[in-house]
């Protein structure tokens, strides 16, 4: 039997971390490892208890969940830790950079419980939890504010047009049958595109690769409507 996967939740109120150990351990699949009070006790136990997921809220006193990310996504000792971050609000600047940061994917707190563990599951099986309309959306709204950082020219420079298209696709919300389907590829070449982006791009996940197809002006929030057939 596989081992059960390991959560760090992270919110500064007593009563939601409550709440989400009380809903996580209920099944057996998902256990609760921690809990922190604040982003500067989540990096800490993160890097001490590597966990599979952190469950981060973004509004903490202190260091807030967006820097907390940061430097969790960033550490080469969290290297399998994935972070899924919790807002109150769908379209938010914050949850953007988040995303920038490392973030796997969010989830609003008015989340039903069954869909948070189903969250939760998606993200330790190794995808991003992207809705893919309100994704786009986000991204396609706040990508165009910031500088595109220097690397990510030279990392896309280093992509094959054929990977570009596999890329385009992607920050699109296609999953990767639907992907195969549309460039008349088999679903095992697009899932060793989509692997060879993650290194190129020096990307955690899909997440990162639809911030970044957007940064660079790959795909745009008014191209972004995935494509027929």
């Amino acid at each position: 039997m596989n081992r059960p996967v390991r959560i760090l939740v992270a919110d500064d109120q007593a009563l939601l971390r409550a709440g989400f150990r009380l809903l996580i351990d209920s099944v057996p699949d998902l256990t609760v490892v921690g809990e922190a009070v604040s982003g500067e006790q989540a990096v800490e136990l993160a890097l001490r208890l590597r966990p599979d997921i952190v469950l981060m809220d973004i509004r903490m006193p202190g260091t807030d969940g967006l820097e907390a990310t940061r430097r969790i996504c960033a550490a080469p000792d969290a290297v399998g830790t994935r972070v899924l971050v919790l807002t109150t609000f769908d379209l938010d600047e914050y949850v953007y950079a988040a995303l920038r940061g490392g973030a796997s994917g969010f989830l609003l707190k008015d989340i039903l419980p069954a869909d948070l563990l189903t969250a939760l599951r998606v993200v330790a099986a190794g995808d991003a939890l992207l809705a893919p309309a309100v994704t786009r959306r986000l991204i396609g709204e706040f990508a165009g504010r910031h500088e595109p950082r220097p690397r990510l020219a030279r990392e896309l420079a280093g992509v094959t047009p054929r990977e570009r298209e596999v890329l385009r696709l992607v920050a699109r919300g296609l999953p990767n049958p639907a992907i195969a389907e549309h460039l008349g590829l088999g679903v095992a070449t697009v899932k060793t595109h989509v692997r060879r982006l993650l290194a190129k791009l020096h990307a955690h996940d899909r997440a990162q690769m639809v911030v970044i197809a957007y940064e660079t002006g790959l795909v745009t929030a008014g191209g972004n409507r995935p494509p027929a057939g």
